[in-house]
């Protein structure tokens, strides 16, 4: 069956086919002509005691979608995704995630794919709301659907779902995806980017996002109401009230007075000493393995309830700070010797060194995706080695966490860097988790922020971040909001609300939830919330450095540029780069020649940059009528001959123009390999030079 959408002036259309007939529910999904195909299929066997909901969210990129051959030269298969395409699986899972009914222990697994992108339409949202749609007419126990928009803001107007070519020159790119919870309209899912904006206009956006969703979540009922099948009923876990009072006796209060301190490793090793000790008690009194994972489960839920009562009750956090009070900061610069410019971001027990390299437009990110093709020059890398968490791990690549968090605090940066004409160097910043205790993406930020300022690099302002936590009575409605949320309340909070910027404005916004989803009210006491917290954070590192140092480290490379006529390129680069390899090896310079011809040496040293800028500019030199040069004669023909007068480039000295008087031949006034004097006296058309011989 075929379903269709008007969407501010765009068509979404939705069919609902047995294409992937095995799974438990698939839609394509089309709009113009990307289409997508989203499946979701739930295992037949439960997964217990994994700790977590085993759920997992692919959002494919093909090539073929795009109609090309993309990979190196032996490899065409698709590999790896790319950065894009796993925060597009990030963004989804983290939409459909709190749908799913607590308990649920059974594998589901949720897959994207774009089979065609037609270089107007994004995927990532349609995939999104095919997602919703597959799981909305599956038997398996989700609680939807969803609704989601792109909005993007250009001369003060408001823009639904732009085409790419729109999104340039906006000041805003953020999305919002929705859901209906018994009539009441709530958000449970925002990420955007701008330019520094206030949030009044993230608020004005909102409104404007909120019908459009609500148009998009009726779409979907009315395809849920037609097609939709029976959903298999999730069973919770029968609760043992019994044994809970047992274990409550047992632990007293010893367990809150453990929950409740600021130190993490003095709560974690009180906590995993208590965890032992009821671990004994319940496996000496019952020798039941059922038993014993009940109790440990309900310490987790104990948690979870004394987390919200206190917050709720009493305005007790775990480390006993006011609810809108930041952990202690504190903040350095230079201290990685070596480093273009280091700066280390602490807040509390989380800690993040930022390192920042330096290199020339060479060393610039080749990026050959799906959708983007080109050249990347800022880039930022997030790491979260174990031990940051004091925990022994296998070191191997990056997950899907340190790739997002990465391009966040990137997106966070990228508003306030300098133009590449102004600063024509490749930015990498490294940033290293060397202590968490929550929130270390915003503590990159910071540490970011520092780096650059301590590398030079002309940066408009500091840039900080914060996350603003919730803890919500979901059965009254009363809630408190909570800054600069640590591990605790991160983990058992209902939402981590990020949000990034300068004293100006807002660059960054990434919002989560685990309860159903968060009203205007919330959304906009929490951006409140989190300008004060930054102001207050942008106080403190501007007494570490408030403004870009006004030289660069003696250890980054120096990078000339000049301007050379296009029409030279050529002979700048030689017959097989012959001219252009041979001032590399001279000089040791690097250099990147742009078709406008703009050319970027790039060397360790400024005087070996300096020497090749020498040599480019004599082999690029534009010969004017009436300039004198010394050149070295290298051909001699019966009509005159050919003098090198600056590298590459010859003129003729005709043989009327060797002397005043009758010259017989050539050889009787100058020979191969004599240095004359020579004046230019006519360019022609075709560019060819013609020069007169001085002290003839």
């Amino acid at each position: 069956m075929k379903f269709s959408l008007k969407l501010d002036g765009k068509n979404i259309e939705v069919e609902i086919r047995g294409l992937a007939e095995q799974a438990n529910g698939s839609a394509l999904v089309r709009c113009g002509d990307t289409l997508v195909l989203a499946t979701c299929v739930m295992s037949k066997q439960d997964r217990e005691d994994l700790g977590f909901f085993p759920l997992f969210v692919e959002y494919q990129e093909k090539y073929y979608a795009a109609g090309k051959i993309k990979g190196p030269r032996y490899i065409k298969r698709e590999s790896r995704p790319s950065d894009e395409a796993v925060c597009n699986s990030r963004l989804i899972d983290r939409c459909i995630r709190p749908r799913f009914p607590k308990g649920l222990t059974k594998e589901i697994q949720v897959i994207a794919t774009v089979l065609s992108w037609d270089g107007e339409n994004d995927p990532d949202l349609l995939s999104l709301i095919a997602c919703s749609i597959a799981l909305s007419i599956s038997d398996i126990p989700w609680d939807g659907p969803l609704g989601a928009v792109r909005v993007c803001r250009k001369n003060d107007k408001f823009i639904l779902n732009p085409f790419y070519e729109e999104r340039k020159d906006t000041d805003m790119n953020i999305v919002f995806v929705g859901l209906c919870d018994n009539k009441e309209f709530l958000i449970n899912m925002i990420e955007g980017s701008f330019q520094q904006i206030g949030e009044k206009a993230v608020c004005q956006a909102y409104d404007f996002a909120e019908k459009h969703i609500k148009k998009i979540i009726e779409f979907q009922n009315d395809i849920k109401k037609k097609l939709g099948k029976e959903k298999i009923i999730c069973q919770p876990g029968a609760k043992d009230p019994d044994l809970e009072k047992e274990i409550k006796r047992f632990l007293g209060d010893k367990f809150e007075k453990a929950f409740f301190q600021k130190d993490k490793i003095k709560r974690e090793e009180q906590l995993d000493n208590l965890t032992k000790e009821l671990s004994l008690f319940i496996e000496d009194k019952y020798e039941d393995i059922d038993k014993l994972k009940y109790a440990l489960s309900f310490l987790d839920r104990e948690a979870d309830r004394l987390v919200h009562e206190n917050v709720i009750k009493y305005n007790k956090r775990v480390d006993a700070r006011k609810l809108d009070e930041i952990r202690k900061i504190s903040s350095e610069v230079g201290l990685v010797p070596r480093a273009h410019g280091s700066g280390l971001f602490s807040r509390g027990q989380t800690k993040s060194l930022s390192i920042l390299t330096l290199g020339g437009p060479g060393d610039q990110q080749l990026i050959e995706g799906m959708e983007i093709v080109g050249d990347k020059r800022f880039m930022h890398h997030y790491n979260f080695p174990p031990y940051s968490a004091g925990e022994v791990k296998p070191l191997r690549g990056p997950g899907r966490r340190e790739i997002g968090h990465g391009i966040l605090a990137e997106k966070a940066l990228l508003p306030l860097l300098p133009d590449s004409e102004e600063f024509p160097y490749t930015i990498r910043i490294v940033s290293e988790i060397v202590s968490s205790n929550g929130s270390t993406s915003m503590a990159s930020v910071s540490g970011c922020s520092l780096a650059l300022m301590d590398a030079g690099v002309p940066i408009k302002d500091l840039v900080t971040g914060i996350a603003i936590g919730l803890i919500k009575n979901e059965e009254t409605g009363e809630y408190k909001l909570l800054t600069d949320i640590q591990g605790p309340e991160d983990h058992h909070g209902d939402m981590d609300f990020k949000v990034a910027g300068t004293r100006q404005g807002i660059t960054v916004i990434q919002m989560d939830v685990k309860i159903n989803g968060i009203n205007r009210k919330i959304i906009e006491e929490a951006l409140n919330r989190a300008k004060k917290a930054r102001i207050e954070i942008l106080d403190v590192i501007e007494k570490t450095i408030s403004k870009p140092r006004a030289e660069l480290s003696p250890y980054a490379p120096r990078i000339f540029t000049i301007q050379i006529n296009p029409s030279k390129i050529g002979e700048l680069i030689g017959p097989g780069g012959k001219v252009i390899n041979k001032i590399i090896d001279e000089t040791g310079a690097e250099i990147d020649i742009q078709d406008s011809g703009l050319v970027f040496v790039t060397s360790e040293t400024e005087e070996a940059a300096k020497k090749a800028v020498a040599l480019i500019k004599n082999i690029t030199r534009e010969v004017k009528v009436g300039e004198v040069f010394q050149g070295k004669v290298k051909r001699i023909l019966e009509f005159g001959a050919f003098v090198e007068i600056i590298p590459g480039q010859e003129g003729l000295i005709h043989i009327s123009k060797l002397s005043d008087k009758r010259v017989r031949k050539v050889e009787d006034v100058v020979k191969i390999g004599d240095m004359v004097s020579v004046k230019v006296i006519s360019i022609d058309e075709q560019g060819r030079i013609n020069l007169s011989l001085l002290n003839k």
